[in-house]
């Protein structure tokens, strides 16, 4: 009979950080300014607040494209309806100087010409770099900043994109994503930090502390966003806003500790899950919103809705029976703030419901504390005006600097058969595939448009895979052919025919830019056309080189065995192209785990933390590629992994050591990773979980101790009875090749 420990799931309160230097009597002067604007603003002014309207309301295009306000539309936003927040871009992304202009407009009406004075929060999809401003550093996707298991990096591309997006004139930004990318079809797939809980949590957390800083209040910093809180990246389907199905279990072990942790680190706002659980619409959701979100883990900054998702409540789900129904079920639930995004409905039928004494003021009034709260913290009621000092900074070569040097760590070598790569500088290529010329690709969505699509639009001054690898060895060198396109054939003929008077094919596979319901597909397997190209290429007998520009595992099993090197490239940014070529070169040597299982079938797919049953008998687990799988062109020895004893009682600290030596010829950065396995347990166990990670770089022949400490709350779990907690037993630590046993009294 195991001994128990049970512990509840918040150990510890959670409060939300002011600045690192403030005082309780700063906290308490911007309370009592708070109570103070409440006890003076009309219902109106107050809803107003809650209300978040498109740019495009009260813009137009001029004949020649130009975005501009029409003035007497935003007055009526903002004076007459005290609109509180303006998101998205009216279409495509601004220069630096033209934000500058959106945003002291916007404010002069709000400061110069409102009663009560108080600026807008203006937000923004700034996902992977400030995307929406012309000429900013665009970062890694997501998805691939987690293959680098390099906290550091993350942390500085989060606040180059902080930076980038305040120089804009832009507080706000609206990321990271913390949905578990455990369901690869999902569109969304790619800005999430992949499969893993203890990853997740952690590259999300560092993405927090690079957004919001020390002090929330610092001019460079932006308020962060969590979102889809819960349980979006998870659809039965497979399709975007969609319905899952999640048990309490699986809803606090694995879906809920990475926004816990963000709340940890103070982030002050979340955005709601535009899907349901369990039947029930997550902006209806009292008990996740207010039940666990604000009260549970005492989230204190505010809610805010997904796209019209309030309205959906009646138009799409059917659970309201009218939209006004819709507004007072979602703002019951707990949300603060309404992305309406295209008209005044939401203040107009919430100031009816509270006069109607169906929504308490009580309530409006704590909805509006808590966005006053982060106005004042990123200190707009001081200044709420664009720094265009900051403008001097933008896009500097420190940034440019620090995002190729996080591309160079997402590259992901999945095959190297017979040491392929790297190419030699003096090789002839034929680069090839409907990847190879495109920067769009390499971005994906939430980049310059929505879809990231127009190509026209990106910077000529980056390099496209072929770009940088005529750059790299000479035009002379490479032959171009496109092949093929992603759904048809365009001159694969003419491809095959030209790999006759080259040394080796670069082939460019992968998926369209695409970005939320446009991604949604049915199959996961690539594209017929590019897996019969691929099929031919290899029939030429040159070496052919894989490269992989997506943003979620497609299935290639068909053409794995006939390709020599394989790289997963994910969707890399702006120095994507540079970084692949180096890479293929040999001037850059990959160290890129996969932050997901890579699948070998459309079906049954399963990550790496399944249960015991998956290897019962006949059902068996398989995968083209495990997650945590990455290749180097050099080697890793592991030894003498070592515990400081075999058995701990269940307050002790467990302190874990090995050696890890680079055994090949050059230098080259390893993720060490530690994963726990218990053994038995009261409800059934993942065959193993990812606890700790460190990213290292050994010189050749360099050996380096790597040590970690795990405790009782890395072993713990959720029982029969949906409470967390740790029990006595055996369990397996493993790291590289080396495993050992310990027991827990």
């Amino acid at each position: 009979m195991k001994k128990i420990l049970a512990f509840s799931i918040l150990a510890i309160t959670i409060i939300l950080t002011l600045p690192v230097n403030a005082q309780d009597s700063s906290r308490d002067d911007v309370e009592s300014k708070i109570t103070q604007l409440l006890s003076e603003m009309t219902i109106e002014e107050k809803v107003g607040q809650m209300t978040q309207i498109t740019l495009g309301m009260p813009t137009r295009k001029d004949k020649d494209g130009v975005l501009e306000f029409e003035m007497d539309s935003l007055r009526i936003a903002l004076l007459d309806y005290h609109v509180g927040s303006i998101l998205n871009t009216a279409g495509v992304a601004h220069s630096l100087e033209k934000w500058h202009e959106i945003i002291t407009t916007i404010q002069d009406v709000s400061l110069k010409e409102s009663r009560m004075k108080i600026p807008v929060i203006y937000g923004i999809d700034a996902i992977h770099g400030a995307g929406y401003t012309l000429g900013a550093t665009l970062f890694p996707q997501s998805i691939a900043m987690a293959a680098t298991r390099n906290l550091e990096l993350m942390e500085k591309g989060a606040e180059i994109t902080a930076y980038e997006t305040r120089a804009s004139g832009i507080p706000w930004n609206f990321n990271p994503v913390l949905g578990m990318g455990r369901e690869p079809l999902w569109p969304r797939h790619w800005e999430t930090f992949g499969e893993d809980v203890y990853l997740t949590t952690q590259m999300g957390a560092a993405y927090v502390r690079g957004q919001q800083g020390g002090n929330i209040g610092d001019p460079t910093r932006v308020a962060a966003c969590l979102k889809h809180y819960l349980g979006y990246s998870i659809p039965t389907s497979g399709r975007d806003r969609t319905p899952a199905l999640i048990p309490e279990r699986t809803l606090r072990e694995i879906l809920l500790p990475p926004f816990q942790k963000g709340i940890e680190e103070g982030c002050l706002t979340v955005m709601v899950n535009s899907g349901e659980i369990n039947g029930i619409p997550t902006h209806s959701d009292s008990y996740v919103l207010n039940d666990i979100l604000k009260g549970e883990l005492n989230f204190q900054g505010f809610v805010v809705s997904d796209w019209a998702d309030i309205r959906r409540l009646h138009s799409r789900d059917r659970v309201a029976d009218s939209p006004k129904e819709a507004v007072r079920m979602a703002v019951m639930a707990g949300v603060d703030m309404s992305m309406v995004p295209t008209d005044f409905s939401f203040p107009i039928l919430l100031a009816e419901l509270v006069k109607d004494g169906d929504v308490p003021e009580s309530r409006i009034d704590d909805a509006v504390r808590r966005i006053l709260r982060v106005k004042f913290k990123l200190g707009l009621f001081e200044n709420p005006y664009p720094n265009k000092s900051l403008s001097e900074n933008f896009a500097s070569e420190e940034s440019n600097s620090a995002n190729y040097k996080a591309a160079s760590e997402v590259i992901t070598l999945l095959e190297n058969e017979d040491n392929t790569l790297p190419l030699s500088k003096n090789a002839k290529v034929l680069v090839t595939g409907p990847s190879a010329n495109k920067l769009s690709l390499l971005n994906g969505g939430w980049t310059i448009t929505w879809q990231g699509n127009v190509e026209r639009l990106y910077p000529q001054d980056e390099l496209t895979i072929l770009e940088a690898v005529q750059e790299k060895i000479g035009k002379e060198n490479v032959t171009y052919v496109e092949g093929v396109d992603f759904e048809k054939d365009i001159n694969s003929a003419d491809a095959i025919k030209a790999a006759e008077n080259v040394d080796a094919v670069i082939l460019c596979l992968g998926e369209p830019t695409y970005c939320e319901t446009p991604g949604n597909i049915d199959n996961l397997g690539m594209s017929e056309s590019q897996i019969n190209f691929a099929l031919e290429i290899a029939k030429t007998g040159k070496p052919v080189i894989l490269v992989l520009v997506e943003g979620r595992p497609r299935v290639i099993s068909k053409i794995v065995p006939h390709m020599e090197a394989i790289i997963m490239a994910y969707l890399p940014g702006m120095k994507g192209g540079e970084v692949i070529s180096d890479v293929l070169f040999g001037d850059t040597n990959p160290s890129g785990k996969l932050p997901f299982t890579y699948p070998n079938g459309v079906n049954g797919y399963t990550t790496y933390d399944y249960k015991p049953v998956l290897n019962h008998r006949d059902i068996g687990f398989s995968a083209q590629w495990e997650f945590g799988h990455g290749l180097s062109y050099t080697t890793f020895n592991y030894s003498n992994l070592s515990l400081d004893k075999g058995e701990y009682l269940m307050d002790d600290t467990i302190q874990i050591s090995v050696d890890v030596k680079n055994t090949g010829t050059v230098n080259g950065k390893e993720s060490v990773e530690l994963y726990v396995t218990d053994l038995f347990g009261s409800v059934s166990r993942p065959v193993k979980q990812l606890k700790r990670f460190e990213k290292i770089e050994l010189k050749p022949g360099e050996l380096k101790t790597v040590q970690f400490e795990i405790d009782k709350n890395d072993l713990s779990f959720f029982g029969r009875e949906n409470k967390r907690i740790t029990e006595s037993g055996e369990f397996i630590v493993a790291l590289g090749d080396q495993k050992a046993n310990f027991f827990i009294k």
